[in-house]
């Protein structure tokens, strides 16, 4: 039987610089998160070796560098980030950007920072 999920009693943490995470599931399968980025906000570029992604925008505008290429993803629209994508996602405006992540398999110890 399933367990009904509240973001206000999920388990939440900080990253980037203040950034919120909530996370809504997280099992070795799967992965879902809410999350919260302010204005001129980015995460650092890096890549998963066995996750795929798929970012959904519920509020905002969401800019995504994939490959070196800049992708714009719209409020109510999202991007599928396949294996081994060099990426980050950045909030170049000055709104609140809300999104989902679903990750599949979970991103725990799947995730390499790229220098430089």
């Amino acid at each position: 039987m399933g367990e009904v999920i509240d973001r206000n009693t999920a388990e939440h943490y900080l990253w980037g610089n203040n950034c919120d995470s909530w996370v809504l599931a997280d099992t070795v399968g799967l992965s879902v998160k809410q999350e919260r980025m302010p204005g001129g906000t980015k995460e650092q570029l890096h890549f998963h070796t066995n996750a795929q992604q798929f970012f959904f925008v519920l509020k905002g505008t969401a800019t995504f560098y994939l490959e070196g290429n800049k992708i714009i993803v719209a409020e109510q629209k999202g991007i599928l980030v396949r294996p081994q994508t060099k990426h980050y996602i950045a909030n170049e405006t000055v709104e609140q950007l809300d999104f989902l992540v679903i990750s599949q398999p979970t991103t725990n110890s799947d995730r390499t920072i790229i220098e430089g």
